[in-house]
C-alpha cells in the first residue's frame, strides 16, 4: 500500500469518527456540537493543505526519478514555496545541470574521437570483449585492402596472408612489422581502452614504407658514391698502367707478346666493366626530379613494343597489346616513365619460358597500365623482398633495375604493384 493511500485512509478514519461523535452531540450538547464541527472544518481545511503538502513533493520526486530514467536532464522544478522542499528542488535542478553538462562534454569527446579515428592516417581495428573485430576505420580498409563488410566479425588473426599470421602473434608489448613487399611495410601494435569497466583491445596499423625507402635510400645512396669514388680512382690509375705496359712488350720474346698483350687487354677489359658495373649505381643515386608533360602513355607503350620486338621474336614470345581508344594523357617525365616501361617489358620477358606470352592493356578510366606475363609466379619470400635495394631473382642480377623503377614512380606518386593473381598471371600494374 503506498503511503498516499495510508494517509487518506487515516485521514477518512479520523473525520468519521469526528462526524460520529458531532452527531452523538446534536441533540445533546449544541454548543459542544457547533465547536466540533468547527473543528471538523478546521481539520479539514489543515487535512487538505496536509496533503498537498505532502503529496506535491512525492509527485515531483517520482516526476524527477522517470526523467532520470530516462535519461532526461531538461526536466528542471521551480520552489514550491517550502523550505525544505525548496532545498531538495535546488539540489536536484544543480545535479540535473551537472548532468547535462557531462553528459554534452563527454558526446562531444565521443563525437572528437570518431572524428580523429575516421581522418586517422593509421589504420585502427577496434575489437569486442570476445577478440572480434567490431570497428573498422577507413585508413584500416585501405591498409588492409579490404572493405569494412569483410573484416567485421573477423578474429584479426584469421585475415589471410602475412596480416593475419603477424595479428595472430600481436601482444600488447611487442609491435609486429608487417613486410608484404620490398614496397610495403607496415608496423601493428596493440593497446586497450574500459568499456563499461571492462577492458577491451584495438590495434593501431601504421605505414612505414616511406620512411624506411627514405633511410635505405640515404644509405645506399652514401654507399654507393663511396664506392663509386674509390673504384673510379683507383681504376684510372690502374688502367693508366696497363696501358703502359704494352710499351713494354717488344721486349718480349715474339712467342710471348700475345699472350702477354692479351693479359693486359683482359685486364683493362675487365676494369672498365667494373667501372660500368659502379656507373649503374651511380646513376641510381644521381636521379633528377621529374620534369612532367602531358604525354600519351599509348605512343611510350608502341616505342617500347618495338624496342623488344627482336628479344620477343628470338624466344618465340608472343607480345599481345590491348590498348584503350584514344590517347592515354598523362602528366609525366616521358624519359622517365619510358626506362620504367623498358625495365618492365624486359623483365617480362626474361620471366617467360620459351613460347610464352606478355600481355599489355591500358585503361582511361581510371588510368591504370598492366604488363602481365604468364612465366612462373612470385613465391611468398620473393614478393616480401622486391623492390628492396640490390634483390635480383636473376643469377648475374644487380637488383638495379626495380630499385630504379620503385623511385621513377615514386617521385611521380604513381602508384604501383607487382604481384602474381589469381589467373597465374605475374602483373605489374601503375594507376596514373
Amino acid at each position: 500500500m503506498s503511503l498516499r493511500l495510508k494517509f487518506i485512509l487515516f485521514v477518512v478514519l479520523i473525520h468519521t469518527v469526528l462526524i460520529v461523535l458531532a452527531a452523538q452531540l446534536m441533540r445533546t450538547n449544541a454548543p459542544l456540537f457547533v465547536g466540533l464541527e468547527g473543528l471538523l472544518l478546521v481539520s479539514v481545511v489543515l487535512t487538505v493543505q496536509l496533503y498537498r503538502g505532502f503529496v506535491r513533493p512525492f509527485e515531483l520526486i517520482a516526476a524527477g526519478t522517470a526523467a532520470m530514467q530516462a535519461q532526461d536532464f531538461s526536466l528542471k522544478f521551480v520552489p514550491v514555496g517550502q523550505r525544505e522542499m525548496d532545498q531538495l528542488i535546488t539540489v536536484y535542478n544543480q545535479m540535473l545541470d551537472a548532468l547535462r553538462r557531462e553528459r554534452v562534454s563527454q558526446h562531444e569527446k565521443s563525437h572528437l574521437l570518431e572524428s580523429l579515428i575516421e581522418a586517422s592516417p593509421a589504420g585502427v581495428l577496434l575489437l569486442s570483449f570476445e577478440g572480434e573485430v567490431v570497428g573498422v576505420n577507413p585508413a584500416a580498409e585501405r591498409l588492409l585492402g579490404r572493405p569494412a563488410a569483410e573484416l567485421l566479425g573477423q578474429h584479426p588473426a584469421a585475415l589471410p596472408g602475412e596480416w593475419g599470421a603477424a595479428l595472430g602473434r600481436l601482444r600488447e608489448t611487442e609491435p609486429q612489422v608487417v613486410r608484404l613487399s620490398g614496397l610495403h611495410t607496415y608496423r601493428a601494435s596493440c593497446s586497450h581502452f574500459l568499456d563499461r569497466g571492462f577492458s577491451r583491445q584495438f590495434i593501431v596499423l601504421e605505414e612505414l614504407t616511406r620512411e624506411l625507402m627514405q633511410q635505405e635510400k640515404q644509405a645506399y645512396e652514401q654507399l654507393i658514391r663511396m664506392m663509386s669514388h674509390e673504384v673510379n680512382n683507383s681504376i684510372g690509375a690502374i688502367n693508366s698502367l696497363l696501358h703502359s705496359f704494352h710499351h713494354y712488350a717488344p721486349q718480349l720474346t715474339a712467342a710471348d707478346q700475345p699472350d702477354f698483350r692479351e693479359a693486359l687487354d683482359v685486364a683493362i677489359q675487365r676494369n672498365t666493366n667494373l667501372v660500368e658495373f659502379t656507373a649503374g649505381f651511380a646513376h641510381l643515386v644521381r636521379l633528377p626530379p621529374p620534369r612532367p608533360q602531358p604525354t600519351d602513355v599509348h605512343e611510350l607503350l608502341r616505342h617500347l613494343a618495338r624496342l623488344l620486338h627482336l628479344p620477343a621474336q628470338a624466344r618465340h614470345i608472343s607480345w599481345h597489346t590491348a590498348l584503350a581508344e584514344g590517347p592515354l594523357l598523362i602528366n609525366l617525365d616521358a624519359h622517365q616513365l619510358e626506362q620504367v616501361l623498358l625495365n618492365i617489358g624486359k623483365n617480362a620477358l626474361e620471366a617467360c619460358p620459351q613460347n610464352g606470352n606478355v600481355w599489355v592493356s591500358t585503361q582511361l578510366q581510371p588510368p591504370r597500365l598492366v604488363i602481365e606475363n604468364d612465366g612462373p609466379g612470385l613465391s611468398p619470400e620473393v614478393q616480401r623482398r622486391l623492390f628492396t635495394p640490390f634483390f635480383s631473382t636473376k643469377r648475374d642480377g644487380q637488383g638495379i633495375g626495380l630499385l630504379l623503377t620503385r623511385d621513377i614512380l615514386l617521385q611521380h606518386n604513381f602508384r604501383f604493384s607487382l604481384e602474381t593473381q589469381a589467373n597465374g598471371r605475374t602483373a605489374f600494374t601503375v594507376w596514373f
